[in-house]
């Protein structure tokens, strides 16, 4: 799949992940994560009430939902697994075995999409305290389908994505390009790109030669929206480098960007592509307005836009088809992935907003 166009230095360096500790046998019999065929956003779980509910979009057959990934508490078991179905006509119960052995049962609904969804938080007003005392957006790190390069620059007391007080409670995401200092510029990462997505980091996934390996880009998803809509402003930094600290000849520039995926049995397939890259800068928050465009891309859209290592769905189905997820990405500097850009190119983003046809 094509270098997402935003910068995870964190796996260079150390990355931990909260788990549920405890002395002894464990007594945790939570589903952390659930994701069930045709699900259209990230599952409601409620550790309290032992539930989950599901969104699945209208005209799907209820009777046959399978699932397609299941993540329960450490050394928990279930009396389901993936690929088994799931007739979500009715609440369906899954049975979870912790560790001591005692039972919990799961008690899984769902209800009816909206045909014209938006993303959860969007608006970019709610953001949590994690445990290394940074803001990351989302009400908290269990529901929220956002995320940040922040996780590994906050080990080098570096915060390349924070949120900004535009005024009256309105708060909004501000990416600005880091410098990383000298000893990072040694190991190759001279600077941290101010990023946001919609994705998951996974520690199983690390790889320190592929820092992007540890990310899931994208999030249920199940609208066909007309164009992507949000308000901005940008100022590129002074000077555009290469990671070999090489002056390049063009200017830094933002990226913001949305791709509509559909992911089925192992293979993912592009529905519909907006994209936005620029270097002008753009002194106040202005509304910007990104096409979608469904199906593939011609000759005269320029190539970083097109997939690398995936098709198009077809051109009968790019019609009518709904996607499964979507990915949502915007970084101050357009190159961050492969550690080029511009120190201070500053990137501030707020009320992200998918607009369908009336």
């Amino acid at each position: 799949m094509k270098k997402y166009s935003i910068l995870f230095f964190s796996t260079i360096f150390l990355f931990s992940c909260v788990k549920e500790d405890f002395f002894g046998l464990s007594n945790y019999g939570n589903i952390k994560s659930i994701v069930v065929s045709n699900q259209a956003s990230n599952p409601v779980i409620n550790t309290n009430e032992f539930t989950v509910e599901v969104e699945i979009p209208a005209g799907v057959d209820l009777s046959n939902i399978s699932i397609q990934s299941l993540e329960l508490s450490s050394f928990a078991t279930a009396d389901k697994q993936v690929g088994d179905k799931l007739d979500l006509r009715e609440p369906q119960q899954i049975l979870v075995r912790a560790e001591d052995g005692s039972l919990h049962t799961w008690t899984i609904t769902s209800f009816v999409a909206s045909a014209t969804p938006q993303l959860n938080n969007g608006n970019l007003n709610q953001w949590y305290k994690t445990g290394s005392d940074y803001y990351e957006p989302g009400k908290d790190a269990a529901s929220t389908i956002w995320g940040t390069g922040n996780p590994g620059t906050q080990i080098l007391n570096k915060l390349a994505t924070v949120p900004f007080d535009l005024g009256n409670g309105n708060l909004a995401a501000q990416m600005i390009t880091l410098d990383n200092g000298r000893l990072a510029g040694t190991f190759g990462a001279p600077i941290s790109a101010g990023s946001i997505f919609t994705g998951v980091f996974d520690s199983d996934k690390i790889d320190p030669s592929n820092p992007q390996a540890a990310i899931d880009f994208g999030t249920p998803f199940s609208g066909r929206p007309e164009k992507l809509r949000l308000k901005y402003k940008y100022q590129a930094g002074e000077v555009n480098k290469d990671k070999q600290g090489n002056e390049l000849g063009y200017p830094d520039m933002l990226d913001i960007y949305a791709l509509l995926e559909i992911r089925l049995g192992g293979k993912t397939e592009r529905l519909a592509t907006a994209w936005f890259r620029s270097s002008n800068n753009q002194a106040d928050m202005i509304v910007l307005e990104i096409p979608f465009t469904y199906g593939e891309l011609d000759s005269t859209f320029p190539d970083y836009m097109k997939p690398v290592d995936q098709a198009y769905v077809s051109s009968d189905s790019a019609a009518f088809v709904l996607p499964t997820h979507i990915i949502f990405v915007a970084s101050s500097s357009f190159d961050g992935a492969n550690f080029s850009g511009a120190i201070g190119s500053t990137l501030i983003i707020d009320d992200v907003e998918m607009v369908y046809k009336k």
